[in-house]
């Protein structure tokens, strides 16, 4: 079990009104991305259902258990201290299931878990194929509940609502916001999927709880980081971008191999080297390429 360090520190880093910028958290589908986030200086790693899902080939609709992302945690935990916040979706729809979920990742090494209020089973929040659909606000704050009995100070709790993704008002967003934190979450999740960012500055002008708000502004990138602390936000996480770039690379480099027969670095797609992927695992590997 662990000692609930890393949660405390989370903790508290979230509670400090006197920061002047907010926390950054990347995603982190394996050791390899955490090595990278944590050479560029992130504050946290974000173990994200898309990506986890995705990288196994799987849809990002409440296939992934416990065990799966308990063993993501486990691999980033080989290579950083930094914080781990897992996306357990709704947690398995039940309060049984959040319970295990938290029990599992903090044994696992998890600081944080957050917890949304979509119904089950869960559909991606920027899906077009599929419409997003709330659960019932009580099993939510239930859900809540449950972790933080289940974790105590051991693990950070993100309530995460889903609101404005399925079309409702700010009103009833900031409600379900509020419920939640009186539940018992640690900070709050105002999921947004407006391009402008005119939406999350609007959470932060209208949120005035206490509790830390958080921002996953993967469909406004061009509000930074910033800006998103002068409207309120406490934690940015950038959840899917480290994936999204290796995917692009790996295309890169996979079509430059087909047109020239080999594998060179070049301006449109250079590779690291062997002993840089070798030092991933093994800190003092030594590569002769």
């Amino acid at each position: 079990m662990t000692d609930g360090t890393k949660a405390r520190r989370l903790r508290e880093a979230l509670d400090d009104s006197e920061r002047k910028h907010p926390l950054l958290a990347i995603g982190a589908v394996n050791a390899l991305a955490a090595h990278v986030a944590a050479e560029a200086g992130f504050d946290a790693l974000w173990v994200s259902g898309l990506e986890v899902s995705a990288a196994s080939g799987l849809p990002d609709a409440n296939v992934l258990g416990p065990r799966d992302l308990s063993d993501v945690v486990a691999s980033l935990g080989r290579v950083t201290e930094l914080p781990v916040i897992v996306d357990i979706d709704n947690a398995g729809g039940s309060g049984r299931t959040a319970e295990r979920f938290a029990y599992d990742l903090m044994r696992a090494g998890a600081a944080a878990v957050c917890v949304e209020d979509s119904a089950y089973p869960k559909c991606n929040s920027f899906a077009a194929h599929r419409a997003q659909s709330l659960a019932d606000r009580d099993l939510l704050c239930e859900q809540v509940g449950r972790i933080r009995k289940t974790a105590g100070d051991g693990l950070v709790v993100v309530a995460r609502t889903e609101a404005l993704i399925a079309g409702e008002d700010m009103t009833t967003a900031i409600a379900r916001a509020e419920a939640y934190a009186d539940a018992g979450a640690d900070a709050i999740l105002i999921h947004s999927k407006d391009a402008t960012g005119d939406q999350a500055r609007a959470i932060g002008r209208a949120w005035n709880h206490g509790v830390p708000l958080v921002s996953v502004p993967t469909a406004f990138p061009d509000l930074s980081a910033a800006e998103l602390g002068e409207a309120g936000f406490r934690l940015c996480i950038y959840a899917n971008q480290l994936s999204r770039a290796a995917l692009a690379g790996m295309r890169t480099a996979a079509r430059q191999f087909r047109r020239g027969g080999s594998f060179r670095s070049t301006l449109a797609g250079s590779l690291a080297e062997v002993g840089d992927l070798m030092r991933v695992g093994e800190p003092e590997a030594l590569s002769c390429l």
